[in-house]
């Protein structure tokens, strides 16, 4: 499954390895999961994690961070940008996701935020789903 990761989704997976965000980072991990990235929603991850913020509630140092993304980036599939329909959602930071999602062809766009991208949905036929229900589709190992 090809999916796009908001960036939401990855601050709540490294900030608790309890929840539906960590075991989708697991997924990933081990390659059940295909994130899809393109170059502005790499650097997005990279601005959010190491604010100072975010390494404090993760308990990660900047080095840290910089293994993860590489791991992450290793694991992903990048997403060239061929068309722009800005503006489409509130947040520009949504917009990245949404552009990648589309070029990309992706299978859903995974949030927490799901009513963000609720005009994805409609406009596009993107599904948007949260950890827990993208978790509930993929095959057991």
């Amino acid at each position: 499954m090809r999916v796009v990761v908001d960036t939401s989704v990855l601050v709540a997976g490294l900030r608790s390895q309890l929840g539906a965000s960590s075991l989708l980072l697991a997924a990933i991990a081990r390659r059940r999961l295909r994130p899809l990235v393109t170059t502005a929603v790499f650097l997005e991850y990279e601005a959010v994690l190491l604010r100072p913020e975010q390494r404090l509630a993760t308990h990660m140092s900047e080095k840290d961070i910089e293994g993860f993304l590489r791991a992450l980036a290793a694991a992903a599939e990048p997403v060239e940008i061929s068309f722009r329909w800005r503006p489409q959602l509130r947040d520009p930071a949504d917009e990245l996701m949404l552009e990648a999602a589309v070029n990309g062809h992706a299978d859903a766009i995974v949030t927490h935020n799901v009513i963000d991208f609720e005009s994805a949905w409609v406009k596009f036929g993107m599904r948007i789903l949260t950890p827990a229900q993208l978790l509930k589709e993929l095959p057991k190992p």
